[in-house]
């Protein structure tokens, strides 16, 4: 049965914002992203944990915007960025002069900029003293870890999604035992869902162990 459940037909993750679920852990963050462009500089750097939704929330704002998407790796540093702009995973690296300029030209409301990052922009290293003061300055709204409400609610969607309505208590269930992060609530609905077609196993409590028993197998470092 491992090898059969090692089948892991994933579904292409989507990003819009309405699938973006909001609760005490991330209401302040989504309010904020939704305040552009009334952004205090222009700006905001969109800081959390790896799995707390960063990714789907900056994305989302970058097609309401328009916004370019990029990092400091894939970033033409040669040709100057028109309209608004989204960088991933700033703080790790990137270039003192580019990130400076790119703070600066965010004071045009045309040249809006979101940053994503795991850590605080005044935690990053910075030796020209007029970047390290932008980065002191610069507006921060935080992530943190995905609540029961986030689990819960993605769980529901995705199942939604492939036109499955499982009963409130497996989702409970899951909450309680599964990873902490909607990528893997992904995984994990769509391990559901194979095995339950693939086996012809109900998707119940009793499945939902297997799955969640052979994940933590896979976690386990080799001998």
């Amino acid at each position: 049965m491992g090898e059969q459940l090692r089948l892991n037909l994933r579904q292409p993750q989507t990003f819009r914002r309405e699938s973006f679920v909001v609760s005490a852990c991330n209401a302040e963050a989504s309010a904020r992203i939704d305040a552009w462009p009334r952004w205090t500089l222009g700006a905001l750097a969109l800081v959390g944990p790896a799995g707390a939704g960063k990714t789907h929330l900056a994305l989302a704002w970058a097609e309401r915007a328009g916004a370019r998407i990029a990092t400091f790796e894939t970033l033409d540093r040669e040709t100057d960025i028109d309209g608004p702009l989204l960088i991933e995973d700033a703080d790790q690296g990137f270039s003192e002069e580019r990130l400076f300029h790119l703070l600066n030209r965010a004071g045009d409301p045309e040249r809006a900029l979101l940053i994503t990052a795991r850590t605080r922009p005044a935690t990053w290293p910075a030796a020209l003293p007029d970047l390290r003061s932008r980065l002191n300055a610069l507006p921060v709204v935080e992530l943190d870890q995905p609540d029961d409400g986030v689990l819960g609610g993605a769980l529901r969607r995705l199942f939604a999604e492939r036109l499955i309505r499982p009963a409130p208590e497996l989702i409970a269930y899951l909450v309680a035992r599964m990873e902490r992060s909607v990528p893997a609530a992904a995984v994990l609905v769509d391990r559901l869902e194979t095995a339950s077609s693939g086996l012809r196993r109900p998707l119940n409590r009793s499945l939902a162990k297997d799955i969640l028993a052979l994940q933590s197998g896979e976690d386990e470092p080799a001998a």
